[in-house]
């Protein structure tokens, strides 16, 4: 394979299956990943969903600058299995590992994109391509996979064999979209599939990262009879439900605190949940001891939630001026920061879009306005949709720079929540009806957003606007760029200090997922993942299809396509 071959001839290559397991290729030898080796990570190596424990999404790789990124081409690309794709590719020792759709994981020569290995989780194929999965983690030799079924499965980095498998959902339901870290030799994830009615709650887990034995759980919903029950009412346990854990968290080793971000109650609105107060955890950060699983503090970010605004986004951990924090951003548009050691609010800054909250200017709580908490069946008006203005897609940090870069999309909605029966087994968001979407006031004919943030003052720096979503998470790099994708199939790089656009190209599909830069031999690649969204999830689906009618992505499979520089 050449650097000059087609992107036909690349994709015809990358689309070929196969039946075997291993490939036709020498097993490599994968340098056992250590506690240590997570916490200080090789330049050249992505080893966990947002590359660092602390949440960055920052490569300090330098081969690529701004001034030779828009030399950058596509190497080599790799076919998915069929599904709904947001994935987040690792890499070791030159060896890229792939989660699939479907519970499926492929091991690549990194440099080349030829197969090293697959593995495929046992599972009823009808239900394979709506088995997303985000993200992998690797400890010591294994790779760690979290499952449709909330299994985690410890795979041979070197071979593809199963080692061990660790159930951890306790009722059918529970389920895993994205994987877990590993902090300190325990092995996080947190459930989701919570909103169903059921005599339990939500959790974040702690595993055992070498024998995958279940060390801890921590319940996400504060039960009766303890701190924060209190919040729900006289609801019963049953009927207490969300709060669910279903994006990676960050880690602290110096402070030796986990950080941990929760979902919406359910169902969405209060009226058909029936709470008055804060439903804790919900929406909040939960600072956790990774040993015991014991919770240090929290903070609460959106009290009584009743618009489905979802806090449970990355946590990104930054240093500065003497201050160590926990910044956040959920659907609201409001950046989040809060002290590590104590989760004292330090700022929050509202971006200016959201028309459901006032914030107080001394506790930073989140009010809602006159009017907004609705009744069942009651039509309302709110920015953001339930789509959010920030969502799965993570902020990115650049440490030179000392900003946050955040994907935004800019769209309100109208729209009434109904009733839900509380019956065992019952439950869930609850059903909307008469829903419209619209664009957001200020960005009457643009969507998608990308802002810098200032982390010292939270000031918005520079802006980009798209008529399309943003779509993948953002990437920065020591080279002085951010990387993001669209919804139009479009990658592009941008200065991280001015916000100059200075490269894109076009895929065959949708971007999606979060992008990953590494180097093999010197040599600095950029990995962007492509796929299909869940056909419900309004952010990627429902709102461009709504509004952007002349637009219309290719229904197909999505890959990983590989970008370098061109050879000189």
């Amino acid at each position: 394979m050449t650097i000059r071959m087609t992107l036909a001839a690349l994709l015809g290559a990358a689309l070929m299956t196969t039946t075997s397991s291993v490939a036709q290729a020498q097993t490599p030898t994968i340098t056992p990943v250590t506690d240590a080796t997570l916490q200080s990570p090789d330049p050249n190596d992505w080893l966990s969903w947002r590359r660092t424990l602390d949440g960055w999404g920052y490569s300090p790789l330098d081969q690529i600058t701004t001034d030779n990124v828009g030399a950058m081409q596509l190497v080599w690309s790799w076919g998915l299995e069929a599904g709904v794709s947001q994935t987040t590719p690792i890499v070791r020792d030159g060896v890229m590992f792939i989660a699939n759709p479907g519970n499926i994981v492929h091991a690549l020569n990194a440099r080349s994109g030829e197969r090293i290995w697959e593995y495929r989780y046992p599972l009823d194929e009808q239900r394979r391509a709506a088995a997303q999965m985000r993200s992998l983690a690797i400890y010591e030799d294994v790779i760690l996979l979290n499952t449709v079924d909330a299994h985690m499965v410890a795979i041979d980095a070197n071979t593809g064999e199963e080692r061990w498998n660790t159930p951890i959902g306790t009722a059918p339901g529970y389920t895993f979209t994205s994987g877990p870290i590993v902090a300190d030799g325990t092995v996080v994830t947190g459930l989701t599939g919570c909103g169903r009615y059921r005599e339990d709650t939500c959790y974040v887990v702690g595993l055992d990262g070498r024998t995958g034995r279940e060390r801890w759980r921590t319940s996400t919903v504060a039960l009766p009879g303890e701190r924060g029950g209190d919040t729900w009412g006289d609801l019963p346990v049953m009927f207490r439900a969300g709060s669910d854990a279903w994006i990676p968290g960050s880690y602290d080793a110096g402070s030796g605190l986990l950080f941990w971000g929760t979902a919406q109650a359910k169902p969405w609105s209060r009226a058909a949940r029936g709470t008055d107060g804060d439903a804790l955890y919900t929406n909040s950060t939960l600072a956790l001891d990774p040993t015991t699983g014991a919770l240090r503090w929290y903070f609460q970010h959106i009290p009584g939630d009743s618009h489905d605004m979802d806090e449970t986004f990355e946590r990104i951990l930054v240093d500065y001026d003497d201050r160590q924090s926990v910044f956040s951003m959920g659907k609201l548009g409001i950046l989040w920061e809060n002290d590590r050691e104590t989760g004292e609010l330090v700022r929050a800054t509202d971006l200016g879009y959201q028309n459901l909250f006032d914030l107080d200017p001394n506790t930073g709580q989140a009010i809602y306005k006159d009017g907004m908490v609705q009744d069942v069946g009651e039509v309302v008006d709110f920015c953001p949709s339930t789509g959010g203005f920030k969502s799965l897609r993570a902020m990115a940090y650049h440490p030179d720079a000392g900003a946050l870069y955040v994907p935004l999309n800019l769209n309100c909605e109208t729209a009434a929540f109904l009733p839900v029966e509380r019956r065992p087994g019952g439950g869930g968001a609850g059903g909307v009806r008469e829903r419209v979407y619209h664009f957001h006031p200020q960005s009457p004919d643009h969507i998608g957003e990308l802002q810098a943030l200032d982390v010292r003052t939270g000031e918005t720096r520079w802006r980009q606007r798209r008529r399309t979503p943003y779509n993948t998470a953002a990437l920065t790099t020591g080279g002085g760029l951010v990387f993001v994708g669209d919804w139009d199939r479009n990658v592009m790089a941008y200065d991280a200090e001015s916000g100059a656009e200075l490269w894109q190209t076009r895929l065959p599909h949708m971007t999606n997922g979060f992008p990953i830069t590494y180097a093999v031999d010197g040599i600095q690649y950029v990995a962007i993942g492509t796929g299909p969204s869940i056909g419900a999830s309004s952010w990627a689906t429902l709102i461009p299809s709504e509004l952007l009618p002349e637009k219309s992505p290719p229904r197909a499979s999505g890959g990983i396509f590989v970008f370098a520089l061109r050879p000189q």
